[in-house]
This record gives C-alpha cells, sequence and structure tokens, in this order.
C-alpha cells in the first residue's frame, strides 16, 4: 500500500469513526496549478460534531501513518475545519456551509468518488 493510500484511508477511517457523513474524495492530481492532490470532504451535524470528526481524523492518521498535519484551521468556529496534510486537503463542514461553498462543484472537471456513509 503506497503511503498516499494509507494516508487516504486513515482519513476515512477517522471520519467514520465519528459518524461522519457524505465523504466525497475530489481527485486534484491531474489539474495544473492545484495547491494539493486531492480533497477529502465531509460534513457533521453541530459545530461539535464537525470538530469532533476532525480530532478523530488527526488521531486515526497520527496513530496508523505517523503523519501530523502541517496545519488545521476552523475550530473557533466548527463550522468549516481543514486540515492540511500536503497532497490532501480535508474540509469537515456543517452542511449549509458544504452547500454554500459547494467545493465539488467548483473542482467538477477533477474525478469524484462518493463514499458510502456505513449506517
Amino acid at each position: 500500500m503506497t503511503e498516499q493510500k494509507q494516508l487516504l484511508d486513515s482519513i476515512i477511517e477517522g471520519i467514520q469513526e465519528r459518524k461522519g457523513k457524505k465523504i466525497t474524495l475530489v481527485d486534484l492530481s491531474g489539474i495544473e496549478n492545484v495547491a494539493t492532490q486531492n480533497f477529502i470532504i465531509c460534513q457533521g451535524t453541530s459545530t461539535m460534531h464537525v470538530s469532533s470528526i476532525a480530532d478523530s481524523i488527526r488521531e486515526y492518521v497520527r496513530e496508523k501513518t505517523g503523519d501530523k498535519p502541517f496545519n488545521y484551521d476552523g475550530y473557533e468556529s466548527s463550522q468549516w475545519i481543514v486540515i492540511d496534510y500536503g497532497t490532501i486537503y480535508v474540509h469537515v463542514f456543517l452542511p449549509e456551509y458544504r452547500e454554500r461553498y459547494n467545493l465539488e462543484q467548483l473542482w467538477s472537471d477533477a474525478p469524484i468518488t462518493e463514499v458510502p456513509d456505513l449506517d
């Protein structure tokens, strides 16, 4: 398993552990002049849930891969938290903020994969 695949899988496990919903992978690797290779987008049901999902992602990735994020932001309001792993940016949204910023539509020329919810 490549390091990239292990990182992706660990992020998804961290989201699913806290029952994050509507997980979407956006593969930006074929697009020129982007800051990262992948977006992982998901959502929680409340600000507490969003921050809990983000914490779970950081814990899972550190345990499984030893990686720590280069940076993260958004915990102050927990409406949209982004976690930067260099080759992957993870976006954890409240549903209304996800809809407003609509990253999937913004990057609609990239291959998009939906991960089914566990429940």
